[in-house]
Order: C-alpha cells, then structure tokens, then sequence
C-alpha cells in the first residue's frame, strides 16, 4: 500500500523487453537516503506500479516485469533516460499524506496538455473509457502514482492542478501531449461498485444507499 507521495525520481538505465515480460533499471544516483534503506525483495512503486526488487546496489535497482505489467502500464513505451517517481510502501506508523494508492495500475492514460498558469500548472489527462466510472470532480487519482485532486471532469479528461513543488519534485516536469501515464483510480470507488453489484445479484441483500451512506462511502 501507498499514498501517492512521490518520494524521489529516478532515471530509467535500461529497460529490456522479452517476449513474455522485461526488466527494468532505475538509477538511484542522488537518492542516497532510499538507496540505502533498499533491501532484497522489497516492493517499491515505479510511476505508481508495484514492483518487486530482484537486484540493487548503492546507486540501482532492477525489478522484473511480467507480461501483464508491460500491457497494462507505460513501461512498454518507456525508455532509456524517462524519469520515474519513486515511492517505497506505508509504514504502519506513518502519516497518510495522499490517498490509498495500491500500486495496481488500472490502465494507461494519455497527456493532454500541461500548460502554465502563473505560478502553477494545469495538467490534462484523457482517461481510458474502462475507467471513467470511477473518477469524480474532487476526487483522487493517481497518475503516474502521484496523489493528484481531479480539478474538473469533462468528456472523460481529468483537469489537475499542479502546484510548483509537485512539478519540481515529480516527473510531471518532463510531460508532454501524448505521453503515456499509469492510471490508478480510487480504491473506494471500485468497493462501492462491487457491494452495489453484488445487492443486485442477490436478492436477499439487505444492502442500501443510505447503509453505504452510513459506513462512510
């Protein structure tokens, strides 16, 4: 489990595709503190996609990709020298400074735009037609795993509001129309349907709107 909260960003050293998954390298150059709490097996979130460390030194990482990742995430157009935020997983005594981001990618958004306004940016991201359902105004996403507040909905593009350190600090800085972002919709959303679904199918439910209500959804 994550937050959003990009801690630092790496650059990919080489990404190698094979014909049922890959490999992927991040250099850790500058970010000593990570690095050195880094061990074996941990899972770390790579522009918001939970990966498993299967090498590391002071300086890299590697972790493997499956098939899976490599169709459902923008690793398959990812390439040597892409920025990648960087978020090792929540600690149980730790602040929740974004939202419950899982690290489970739901599909690929597309760039827009990413214009300035004064001090700050907007960023405009097309997001698949899958995942629609699950994006309101005011709502959480994370793209790319950053906790970022949908500013508007339209026509299936999210509006956000970039703030200058989130520029500074993520890889948003490097985006441009047309790119690919991960899309990771909100968790709570997705619970929401499913119950829903399941009162349908299941006529002896006793399940309501104003339980839901109730329990905080």
């Amino acid at each position: 489990m994550f937050t959003g909260i990009t801690e630092r960003v790496g650059k990919i050293e080489s990404l190698d595709h094979a014909k049922d998954g890959g490999r992927l390298r991040v250099s850790l150059e500058g970010a000593s503190a990570l690095a050195a709490e880094t061990k074996l097996g941990d899972s770390i979130a790579v522009n918001g996609c939970c990966l498993t460390v299967v090498e590391f030194d002071k300086n890299h990482f590697s972790a493997d990709l499956s098939g899976e990742t490599l169709r459902r995430t923008s690793f398959g157009e990812k390439r040597t020298g892409h920025l990648v935020n960087l978020e090792r997983p929540l600690a149980a005594n730790a602040r929740l400074g974004g939202h419950f981001v899982q690290g489970h990618v739901d599909g690929i958004g597309r760039v827009t735009r990413l214009v300035p306004e004064s001090d700050n940016w907007w960023l405009s991201v097309r997001v698949p037609e899958d995942q629609r359902r699950y994006v309101a105004e005011k709502g959480s996403i994370a793209i790319d795993g950053i906790s970022l507040t949908v500013a508007r909905w339209h026509e299936g593009i999210a509006d956000i509001a970039i703030i200058p350190f989130t520029y500074q600090h993520t890889n948003v800085r490097t985006m441009v129309p047309g790119d690919a972002v991960n899309i990771e919709t909100d968790i709570l959303a997705k619970y929401v349907e499913s119950l829903l679904a399941n009162h349908k199918t299941s006529p002896d439910s006793r399940l309501k709107i104003t339980q839901l209500i109730e329990e905080g959804f």
